[in-house]
């Protein structure tokens, strides 16, 4: 696991350690320790730390006009016995919906294995965001994890996509036409 870095490419764009409304502003990283694990695996020491200690995230890019961030995720999303929804939600997301961000785009094809617990955090997070026309999507869900995020009926407040070719994409485009499917979805437009 210490071979998977975030996605880079957009670095010349965004860094979440040098945005002054980031819940990372001023955070520094080593490129050769590596002290984050994810049970016994050490993980890349660029992925962030907000709180879980299965499931680690790099904030890729935030635009707080159009409000929306793209976050990338690697671990175990698991709900049931570590709450990282609840995690995720206080320590990040609630941060960032401060700052005007009500469309969350979560890049989870480094994400293992997700166990559920109830979804009240869910349709809280889904009644605050569509108060502001926002939403959540969530891209690239291992079919695995898709299964138990389906069963757990969380699709009722998340929207998951395929979309593979994402990295090919500037960052702009990709939340163009992720919002142009959440609006149909979620919107009814």
């Amino acid at each position: 696991m210490q071979d998977i870095e975030p996605y880079y490419n957009w670095r010349h764009l965004y860094a979440a350690e040098e945005d002054k409304q980031s819940p990372f502003y001023k955070r520094q990283y080593s490129e050769f320790e590596f002290s984050n694990s994810i049970y016994n695996y050490y993980i890349h020491p660029q992925w962030e730390d907000f709180g879980s200690r299965t499931l680690y995230m790099k904030v890729l890019f935030a635009d707080y006009e159009q409000g929306f961030v793209i976050i990338e995720l690697i671990g175990e999303w698991n709900d049931a016995i570590e709450n990282d929804i609840m995690t995720l939600r206080r320590d990040i997301t609630d941060i960032m919906f401060t700052q005007g961000i009500s469309k969350f785009i979560f890049i989870a094809e480094n994400v293992l294995n997700f166990h559920s617990s109830d979804d009240s955090y869910y349709e809280e997070w889904y009644e605050e965001l569509a108060e502001k026309g926002g939403w959540v999507t969530i891209i690239n869900l291992p079919a695995q994890s898709q299964y138990d995020f389906r069963q757990a009926r969380l699709i009722n407040y998340i929207n998951l996509v395929d979309f593979p070719e994402w990295r090919t994409l500037k960052p702009e485009m990709v939340f163009q036409q992720i919002e142009d499917q959440a609006q149909k979805r979620f919107l009814g437009s």
